[in-house]
């Protein structure tokens, strides 16, 4: 029964894979980047990492931890959002020292690489939680009372989780783009941020018991590293060369923000 369990949640999150490749997809149709076009997507990707660290991992978190924890919800998922956003500033630092950018504070290039890593880490790390969320709703199915509800329940959980990640694909590929990667590269690193779920979610399968006590601080963890990294490095650089269009990009953030609550709430 367990094998059985472990290869529909990897089946799943799978298909949550595919669906995030999808929409890392979307940097096909941009042939020619243009600057007005790709800071309005840089800004589409902040606004949905601004969403789904709310929707997706902070108000999950805050449930599971009413559930699964003995402390307090709002202590686990502060502990976890400011260790999500340390642990994103000091791979920052980590990073440019390891360019050697110490001394070289002004030199763009590396400044545009520490963007690119940020980046693909923080969303890579937000499906780690979201892979693991789906393997222990299908890992649960072996206790569950109904198994047909729970089943139902944890193809749902998949099928949301799945819907949120076509814009998240389009959150990295689209940047990346916009950095100066082709189109070919921007796709393979924009679906590669996803594929962390399949191996999340035969874990969350396996360990399911033990899973459910961490994820509350994985999924808070998760939603201080993407914060940091839209907040910081996203929104200020979508906001360069915006004299003529001041609200260009700013709408773009709208829409992603929209976008992105429309989806996790409508899916719940």
């Amino acid at each position: 029964m367990m094998n059985e369990l472990v290869w529909m949640a990897l089946a799943a999150t799978l298909g949550t894979w595919f669906v995030t490749a999808l929409g890392a997809a979307m940097v096909i149709f941009f042939r020619t980047p243009n600057g007005n076009v790709m800071n309005l997507m840089l800004g589409f990707a902040s606004g949905v990492m601004i969403a789904a660290s709310f929707w997706s991992l902070l108000q999950p978190a805050i449930e599971r931890a009413a559930q699964f924890s003995v402390l307090p919800p709002y202590l686990v998922v502060t502990a976890g959002f400011l260790a999500g956003a340390l642990f994103m500033w000091g791979s920052d630092k980590a990073v440019t020292f390891a360019r050697g950018r110490a001394d070289h504070a002004a030199d763009r290039p590396n400044e545009r690489m520490n963007r690119i890593v940020m980046l693909i880490l923080s969303i890579t790390l937000h499906n780690i939680p979201e892979g693991l969320a789906v393997g222990v709703a299908f890992g649960a199915l072996g206790s569950a009372s109904a198994p047909a509800e729970g089943l139902m329940g944890a193809i749902t959980i998949a099928v949301g989780i799945g819907l949120q990640n076509f814009p998240e694909g389009a959150a990295v590929s689209l940047p990346l783009r916009r950095e100066g990667f082709s189109r070919r590269r921007s796709f393979l690193w924009g679906q590669a941020s996803g594929l962390v779920e399949p191996a999340a979610g035969v874990i969350g399968a396996l360990l399911v018991v033990y899973v459910q006590a961490i994820l509350p601080y994985a999924l808070a963890f998760a939603a201080g590293a993407m914060i940091l990294v839209a907040v910081h490095e996203l929104i200020p650089e979508c906001q360069h060369n915006q004299q003529a269009y001041p609200y260009f990009a700013t709408m773009g953030i709208v829409a992603g923000f929209a976008i992105m609550m429309l989806l996790d709430v409508m899916l719940g």
